[in-house]
This record gives structure tokens, C-alpha cells and sequence, in this order.
């Protein structure tokens, strides 16, 4: 390990342990998976902080030989033991691409797409084309690289063939062999009655397409397929926001699928029912004729929906009416 210290400073990267880890160090083949805490901090008198796991509730997980986009943390760890917490100080060579890594972790962190605003391209035109990252911090540095420090403490390491593969360390191949057990997964949670889990993975199924999407050219026959196999995946995904009350994302991709697909029942189905959630009552009408339009059969479905509608807002005007009243009557 000391010789891998040694070379790690001569290009540039200082570690210091803060606290020792325990046994020997893994062999970190290809494969080898390590879960971690990470703090990300800029260099200088009062070490900024830029990014913390810990504050986020959940550590990052790293697979060796995956070609992360930030090899330096590879490096690093490779270096360390099964509770070993150490700070490397990395030069800002080893850190150009951190801006983009951390976007991607933001977003996965808020739920979000962790290639939302990227373009059709590599990550070094990305960096040389000037468009915002969506955060202000992020954005000084890239425009102005700088060393940055990484506090660093290993949680666990698993040897290869140990552990359930995450979606976003797999191969291109291994993502679209995964999907269609992924889905099935989360429809088997979803009949569970289990439906923040089937959403999750619901979630990976669609990173996992997206992430091959993102590859094709928009438009061109590939990134078509993938975007029908996205599809499905998302109206589930919606059909388990809408039980989780989550109205304003379910309407936000239903409506991306219909700006695509103008005849899609499921979309304009689900879509009306958020609308109808958040009292945009002339919208979920309009989302709930063009169900019956294009599918008839639908009607009594429908109905049912119109009807609840109706009642809801009845029981509004009723209590309006009261809390008015008591208003004037002051």
C-alpha cells in the first residue's frame, strides 16, 4: 500500500488517514465493489464544503474497473481498508470532470434524471461548451478548476459475484438484459402493495434505458425503440406517484409522453386524474374526454373519475361557503 501512497502523490494526490481501517487490504480486482462516505471540500483556509453523503442519508457505491467518470476516487480507495477514513488532496487535473459527477449525484439525490441537461455529447465538450450545470457552485467550478479534497471513509468492500449489480455500473448489455427483470420486479412489488419500492425500481429500469438513449441520436430508429420501452416504464412509475400523492410529477411526464405520443389513453388517463388531484378541474375534463375519445370502452372507468370529481367539488363549495360565511359575519 505504501508504494500505491507514494504513487499516488507523485501525481498529485496527498492522502492523509484519519482513522486506520481494519484487516488487510482487499485485492480491489475488477468487479469489487466499495460502499463509502465521501465529503468534498475546497482547498483553502476554511474548506469550503461542496458535497457531503452523509447529509444526503445515503452513501455512494463504487465498482472497480467500471471506468467511473472520476478515476481518482478509484485510485484512492484502492488504497484503503474496511473502515479506514482518510482526506486526499487531489491536484486539479484529477478533478475537471467533478462538476458533471456531482451534478449527476445532486440529481439522483433529489430524484431526479442523473443526465437531465446533459447533450449528445462526450463530457469534455460538455465542459468547453458554456451552458449552466443548474448550480451556481458548480458552475464557478468549472469555469475555474481548482485542487479539492476528498474526506473519504470506506463502509464496506464486496468482492465480485457478492452483491446485487447497480443499474449504473452496468455495461451497455447488461443494462437492456436487466430491464425486463427490473420492470417485473417492480410490478411484483406494486401487487405487494409496496409502492415507494416499485417506483424505485421503476426508476432504475428507466435510468438504464436513458442512459443507452442517451448514446443514440435523437430521433434515429435505436433512440426511438428505447424511448417506446421508456414508456410503459414511466406510466408506472406515475401510476405509483399518483398513489403517493405526488401530483405535480405525475403531470410533468405524462405530459413529456403526450408531447411525443398524442394518442397515449394511459397518459391522458393519469394525467387527468393529477389534474383532478390539484383542482385543475377544466384541464382533468379535457385529459378525461380525449380517454373516451380515443378509447370508448373506457367510459364507465371514466365516469367513475368525473363522478368523484363532481363530488369533490360540491364538498368544496359546501365548505367555502361556510368558511365565507364566518368571514362576513366577523
Amino acid at each position: 500500500m505504501a508504494q500505491q501512497v507514494e504513487q499516488l502523490r507523485a501525481d498529485g494526490v496527498h492522502k492523509e488517514v484519519l482513522r486506520e481501517g481494519t484487516g488487510p487490504l482487499p485485492d480491489f480486482r475488477d468487479g469489487t465493489k466499495v460502499t463509502f462516505h465521501y465529503r468534498t471540500l475546497r482547498c483553502g483556509g476554511e474548506e469550503t464544503p461542496l458535497d457531503d453523503s452523509r447529509e444526503r442519508g445515503k452513501p455512494m457505491e463504487l465498482i472497480a474497473g467500471k471506468k467511473f467518470k472520476l478515476p481518482v476516487w478509484e485510485a484512492a480507495l484502492r488504497t484503503m481498508r474496511p473502515g479506514e477514513r482518510a482526506r486526499f488532496r487531489c491536484d486539479p487535473k484529477h478533478v475537471v470532470l467533478y462538476p458533471l459527477v456531482s451534478k449527476s449525484l445532486r440529481n439522483i439525490a433529489a430524484g431526479k434524471d442523473p443526465l437531465e441537461g446533459q447533450r449528445h455529447c462526450c463530457s469534455i465538450a460538455q465542459l468547453h461548451d458554456h451552458y449552466s450545470l443548474g448550480y451556481p457552485d458548480l458552475d464557478e467550478l468549472q469555469k475555474n478548476p481548482q485542487p479539492l479534497i476528498f474526506d473519504i471513509e470506506v463502509l464496506k468492500v464486496e468482492a465480485p459475484g457478492s452483491y446485487q449489480q447497480d443499474p449504473w455500473a452496468m455495461t451497455d448489455e447488461e443494462k437492456l438484459q436487466a430491464v425486463p427483470l427490473i420492470h417485473k420486479e417492480g410490478n411484483e412489488l406494486y401487487r405487494q402493495g409496496k409502492v415507494q419500492e416499485a417506483a424505485a425500481k421503476y426508476y432504475d429500469a428507466i435510468a438504464c434505458l436513458k442512459n443507452l438513449q442517451m448514446k443514440e441520436q435523437p430521433g434515429s430508429p435505436d433512440w426511438i425503440e428505447l424511448d417506446q420501452k421508456i414508456t410503459p416504464l414511466l406510466l408506472n412509475y406515475c401510476q405509483c406517484k399518483l398513489q403517493c400523492e405526488e401530483y405535480y410529477e405525475v403531470l410533468d411526464h405524462c405530459s413529456s409522453i403526450l408531447n411525443k405520443y398524442e394518442d397515449n389513453v394511459k397518459a391522458y388517463f393519469k394525467r387527468g386524474k393529477a389534474h383532478a388531484a390539484v383542482w385543475n378541474v377544466a384541464e382533468a375534463q379535457a385529459d378525461f374526454a380525449k380517454v373516451l375519445a380515443l378509447d370508448p370502452s373506457l367510459r364507465p372507468v371514466v365516469s367513475k373519475e368525473l363522478r368523484s370529481l363532481e363530488a369533490r367539488l360540491r364538498e368544496k363549495d359546501a365548505e367555502d361557503k361556510i368558511r365565507f360565511k364566518g368571514i362576513f359575519s366577523q
